[in-house]
């Protein structure tokens, strides 16, 4: 690990550690006590949309699964997306993949607004599998915090039509003390 990068981590980790009256700006919703946050990767990417028809049988956008590359510090380190489920998208599931071959695929179990109407919110992930033994090795929770543009605005008039919104997130990856 190069100085540049354990700095950009240690940056991260503290930053969250700081709000340890436990990350005083998250909400309560989505904290995740009685456990230690072991890495945090930043995400740029985007939020893919499909028009379909919602339960009144109104067209809207509905969020299909995220596209985004995962980084520490300037360096691409690994990606997140949504898992595949019988051959379609599961975006009740996703997952955060390193390129040390670890990866953790977590569901969502609690959520709170972004920042702005315009943001995506903020998530607590529970782990439901993982693969390697690498950084995300021993994963329980996965939070979504810092979320930055990502929601679908606009006019939805055709079924099966997609939109791609950018977004940035940070991820902390938790583990049981």
């Amino acid at each position: 690990m190069t100085m540049k990068t354990a700095l950009y981590r240690s940056v991260i980790l503290a930053s969250v550690l700081c709000a340890s009256s436990a990350l005083a700006g998250t909400p309560d919703e989505i904290r995740v006590p009685g456990e230690i946050p072991g890495t945090a990767l930043h995400a740029e990417g985007a939020q893919i949309y499909e028009c379909r028809p919602d339960a009144a049988n109104r067209l809207v956008w509905q969020a299909r699964e995220p596209a985004a590359t995962l980084m520490d510090g300037d360096n691409s380190v690994g990606r997140h997306y949504a898992a595949l489920h019988w051959e379609a998208v599961d975006p009740r599931t996703l997952v955060w993949e390193h390129k040390d071959g670890s990866s953790v695929k977590a569901r969502i179990v609690a959520s709170a607004m972004g920042r702005t109407e315009d943001d995506l919110p903020w998530l607590k992930f529970g782990a439901v599998a993982q693969t390697g033994n690498g950084l995300l090795y021993g994963v329980t929770h996965v939070q979504r915090i810092n979320t930055q543009g990502g929601v679908a605005r606009g006019p939805c008039t055709q079924a099966g039509a997609y939109r791609s919104v950018p977004y940035s997130a940070d991820y902390v990856f938790w583990r049981a003390e």
